[in-house]
């Protein structure tokens, strides 16, 4: 079976992106993105935007399966879905808000993430979209091929030492235990609100390295952690090789990235200290 080829996959998302404009233009108050309608399949409440930005990307995929291509999505909010065969090994990661709560409070930096990938695991993206809507920026990777921001190469700098470092799922009895392990390890620390984003930013070098500081599921992690990796940086699902790492929607992990293996591991510390 022929599989789309990746601008036919970048044609997608990009029509993805503009629906998904609209509907944050139709919705712009925080009151009329703060409307909810049951539980997704990741676990979370839906909110109506989610689901609207969600059915945007399945319209691309319907139009894709239409052109006789199969693939299985794994989705936040409907789970999976099979696009014609169920054996297909192509699958399709989406997170159609990574930052729902920056996106419902309309604070302008949340992202859409969609990965492609022809295996089970992390090591098998071969495609990884990002487009963070607050800077109307895209970030994309190919696997084997490099990371580019806007159309232009992107890579983590050398060096080390952790001058900002990003955390996410950032609840603050969480932060404080990273933030203890972190001292005098790291000068600041951040927040932005989306994990894709950060894993987007430690490629891009704003960040030296970024953690959560609980679980994440696939749909967030998926198509950033290529990007971080195809851009030279170091990436780790804790407790799981790449290969091992799955991109089942009921798998969680502690993710960290940094520029350097040295730097990784004082971010896998201050997880460590999580549990402690």
């Amino acid at each position: 079976m022929a599989e789309p080829g990746d601008d036919e996959w970048l044609t997608a998302c990009r029509r993805a992106v503009a629906a998904h404009r609209a509907i944050f233009d139709s919705h712009k108050g925080i009151e009329e993105r703060t409307r909810y309608e049951g539980v997704g399949e990741g676990g979370d409440q839906t909110l109506v935007i989610d689901r609207l930005c969600e059915d945007a990307i399945f319209a691309e995929l319907e139009k894709l399966h239409g052109s006789g291509y199969e693939f299985t999505a794994v989705a936040e909010e409907r789970g999976t879905v099979h696009f014609g065969s169920p054996d297909s090994r192509l699958s399709v990661i989406i997170d159609p808000i990574d930052g729902s709560l920056n996106a419902r409070r309309t604070v302008p930096l949340h992202s859409v993430s969609i990965a492609v990938a022809d295996g089970d695991s992390m090591a098998d993206v071969k495609l990884g979209y990002v487009y963070e809507f607050g800077a109307g920026e895209e970030f994309v990777a190919r696997r084997g091929s490099g990371a580019k921001l806007d159309g232009h190469p992107i890579s983590a700098p050398e060096g080390d030492g952790l001058e900002v470092v990003a955390l996410e799922a950032s609840k603050p009895e969480r932060v404080v235990k990273v933030a203890e392990a972190l001292h005098d390890r790291a000068y600041r620390l951040r927040a932005p609100g989306s994990i894709a984003v950060c894993l987007a930013y430690v490629a891009a070098g704003r960040f030296d390295g970024m953690l959560t500081t609980r679980g994440c599921r696939s749909v967030d992690a998926a198509a950033a952690q290529l990007i971080a990796r195809e851009a030279g940086a170091a990436v780790v699902f804790a407790g799981y090789e790449l290969g091992m790492a799955s991109l089942d929607l009921s798998a969680r992990y502690h993710v960290a990235s940094a520029r350097t293996s040295a730097d990784l591991a004082t971010l896998r510390e201050a997880q460590e200290a999580l549990d402690g």
